[in-house]
């Protein structure tokens, strides 16, 4: 069976007729014919009813034809994609909750407009962000280590053939919305917190306190909610008071102003290292090394700590 039989049938079956279909085809009448024959006997079935008043299509004919239409119309997809003209490159990254990775894309594709490139942006849970580095879905991935998880991790990047590079290192800071009872402090407690519900990201079947999205995941929370995604979260923290704990690099620009970040109190914070996740075996395209930039521009460096690789580098 071959594309171009497929494309015969379905051509007689339009014209109706195995005479009209040859003139279109430019081919004898007695070809085509015989084409319809060898694919009938091959495919164990009779497509076409012959008689004196012309051809009629048999119930199994119209069920195959049915499927060599999907069949042509695929590779007709895929011949207007890649056959005869540029294709685009596609841009992909995969990245913990994060507003800042989100911003560092839309300024990504601000600086190289869309006309060259297909681009996809998965905000999404970590093992998520690590499949889609490994199996190249995704050229870059955005997550935090700290002191509790990064021996962990390390060990499941090494396995996956990944790299992890810091790009900056930070406070921990509760997130929460702009009229929450503890926004006007300068610092807070976990027991400032205790009466307040815990937002956190469910990490579905991959579910590890080395996964979670969040600082403290060992934490013996007295309340707690999981949500799938960032809208949600922000519903949450407006509707029922709740917080979670993240770097506090937020972006105004997409989240709004009605949210803040109020720095956890010393005694209790831990640093959260922030960087990217890349295949060993896959070089940094020029979209990648833009896209770093632009995570790199985005905090304040009065808040961040840059390692001294990426302080050069980018001049921070």
């Amino acid at each position: 069976m071959t594309l171009q039989q497929l494309q015969q049938v379905i051509m007689i079956a339009d014209c109706g007729s195995m005479n009209e279909a040859a003139k279109r085809l430019y081919v004898s009448q007695p070809n085509l014919s015989a084409v319809v024959k060898e694919l009938e006997k091959e495919i164990g079935l009779t497509i076409f009813l012959r008689s004196n008043r012309g051809i009629r299509i048999t119930p199994e004919g119209e069920q195959f034809i049915g499927y060599a239409r999907q069949v042509v119309e695929q590779y007709s997809l895929l011949e207007n994609k890649y056959i005869g003209r540029e294709s685009k490159k596609i841009f992909s990254v995969s990245a913990q909750h994060y507003s800042f990775a989100v911003k560092a894309f839309v300024e990504t594709v601000k600086r190289v407009g869309m006309d060259q490139y297909e681009f996809a942006m998965h905000e999404t849970k970590t093992h998520t962000v690590i499949d889609n580095v490994r199996n190249m879905i995704s050229e870059l991935g955005v997550l935090y280590l700290s002191d509790f998880n990064e021996k962990v991790l390390h060990k499941i990047f090494r396995e996956n053939n990944l790299i992890f590079t810091e790009l900056f290192a930070c406070d921990t800071y509760v997130y929460l919305w702009k009229n929450h009872p503890l926004a006007g402090r300068r610092s807070v407690s976990m027991d400032d917190l205790k009466d307040y519900p815990c937002l956190a990201f469910e990490q579905g079947s991959a579910n590890s306190f080395y996964y979670a999205e969040e600082m403290k995941s060992t934490y013996e929370y007295g309340r707690i909610i999981k949500a799938d995604d960032r809208a949600t979260m922000l519903n949450l923290m407006v509707g029922l008071n709740g917080y979670t704990l993240c770097s506090g690099i937020i972006s105004e620009e997409l989240n709004g102003e009605d949210y803040i970040a109020v720095p956890l109190k010393k005694s209790e914070n831990e640093k959260m290292h922030i960087g990217f996740l890349k295949h060993k075996d896959v070089k940094l395209s020029d979209l990648g090394n833009i896209y770093i930039e632009e995570l790199v521009r985005l905090p304040d460096p009065d808040m961040v700590s840059f390692t001294a690789e990426i302080r050069q580098r980018y001049g921070v």
